[in-house]
């Protein structure tokens, strides 16, 4: 995941992957990103279709997910897609969730948001949510005047500038959307379900609407336009694949058991439902209220039913892992990567777990990880930090220099980046490819310290 500081925020976000911990304090101080393999696996089930309906490439579409309780979907310049973790728990039907993707894909594939301005086409997921979402940018930076530029822009006009459609644009969406939907085969009644959830809150004021209403104009003519299509869709009535929904029941169970209060996951799934949604919130809010004999006796009995689910066998990997015993995260983590292996979240997850055991031949083999994990998200800061810290103790101090460089390059710290591959320019032999790679980020970090500079005079 590519995370970008520009000079439209310097406001702070907050990844967390629910494998991780993540401080009370960062929590407070900016919004969300979350990471998961098992629910970016189901949402990319759900878009694949829709945006090669589009003509669009799933590859290049980026989706994010951010953990908040309303109900809110946009796309930005740059083929970047959020959803709000509140539309992914509200949403009852796979339908409803497809419906929105369907319509934000049609945003994008009919040019709405190409000339929003060259600054936010190359703006930073850090900063876009940050700004978008009102984030006070002096909690986070403590700098005054950061703060200033961002607030003084106000976040209604941010969210007019920004991602506000006109009806027209909505209505050429909701045309697009249908077509997709028919040639991926599926209703569109998912869609006009959401709109008409939308629809009741029309009355309300807009302090009180989800953000989703504000920035997209509803219309009774819409509604009506979309109950039509679905009278004449050739698949109204049908449902989608039990496999999507068990698919789609699982994500809303794990984020309800991560989000929510133990007390909210305790009604929405008492113990008298045995399915396995509930069973699954169950066992991670148990692990939340750090019951970890009752976490564990709970994935294990998952895992006797279900024995090559990779979900679970990572789960159980977090419950160890937080709870000190990496020794026996290791081998849940090995085995959920082993059914998985393309789950660079998992990987980086026993990565993790490799480097706190702190043992030669562990170290070595979570740079092997790092390295995978690197190979498809070669902006994570999280997988550059333990690959310093891996070879830090293996005595390569040169090579953990430049992975300090390119960690603190992730995240757009500039002076830091600078320095750390400054250092790792002297310890490594010149001429090599490390020590040209540390000379190429030492000059970009230069530069863009000189224009953050001079943007704040």
């Amino acid at each position: 995941m590519q995370l970008r500081r520009t000079i439209l925020a310097i406001a702070l976000l907050f990844v967390t992957a629910f494998g991780a911990v993540v401080p009370p304090r960062a929590q407070a101080q900016g919004v969300t990103l979350i990471r998961d393999a098992e629910i970016e696996h189901t949402i990319r089930s759900y878009a694949t279709p829709v945006l090669q309906a589009a003509g669009l490439s799933p590859q290049a579409i980026d989706i994010y997910i951010i953990q908040d309780r309303s109900l809110n979907a946009f796309v930005i310049p740059g083929n970047r897609m959020f959803l709000h973790t509140g539309l992914l728990m509200r949403a009852e039907d796979p339908l409803e969730l497809i419906g929105v993707i369907a319509h934000e894909a049609g945003h994008i594939a009919g040019g709405h948001i190409a000339g929003r301005g060259e600054e936010l086409r190359n703006a930073s997921i850090k900063a876009i949510a940050s700004l978008l979402l009102g984030l006070g940018a002096a909690a986070a930076s403590g700098d005054g005047r950061a703060a200033g530029a961002v607030m003084g822009m106000g976040q209604d006009a941010a969210l007019r500038g920004l991602l506000a459609y006109t009806r027209g644009q909505e209505q050429a969406a909701d045309q697009a959307a249908i077509t997709y939907l028919r040639r991926a085969g599926l209703s569109p009644e998912g869609l006009r379900d959401f709109m008409s959830l939308l629809e009741g809150q029309e009355v309300l004021l807009s302090s009180n609407q989800d953000p989703y209403l504000r920035t997209h104009p509803l219309s009774r003519e819409r509604v009506s336009f979309l109950d039509e299509a679905v009278r004449n869709s050739p698949y109204q009535g049908e449902e989608v694949p039990a496999e999507l929904r068990e698919k789609h029941e699982r994500m809303r169970a794990k984020l309800v058991g991560f989000i929510e209060p133990p007390q909210v996951v305790s009604r929405r799934y008492p113990e008298s439902d045995q399915s396995l949604p509930a069973r699954y919130a169950r066992t991670i809010a148990a692990h939340r209220a750090a019951r970890m004999d009752e976490a564990l006796q709970q994935i294990d009995a998952l895992l006797a039913d279900h024995p090559q689910d990779p979900y679970f066998h990572e789960l159980r990997g977090q419950i160890l892992l937080e709870n000190g015993r990496a020794a026996e995260a290791v081998p849940a983590y090995q085995q959920a990567v082993s059914l998985q292996p393309d789950a660079a979240q998992m990987r980086l997850r026993l990565a993790q777990a490799q480097v706190e055991l702190n043992q030669s031949e562990s170290n070595r083999a979570a740079l092997s990880n790092l390295e995978q994990v690197l190979a498809r998200e070669p902006d994570n800061p999280s997988a550059w930090r333990l690959k310093a810290i891996a070879q830090g103790r293996q005595g390569e101090t040169g090579l953990a220099a430049l992975s300090l460089a390119e960690m603190h390059f992730a995240e757009d710290n500039w002076h830091e980046a600078r320095g750390q591959a400054e250092r790792a320019q002297r310890m490594l032999p010149e001429g090599t490819s490390a020590w040209l790679r540390a000379s190429d980020l030492a000059e970009v970090a230069e530069r863009e310290e000189e224009r953050a500079e001079r943007e704040r005079r």
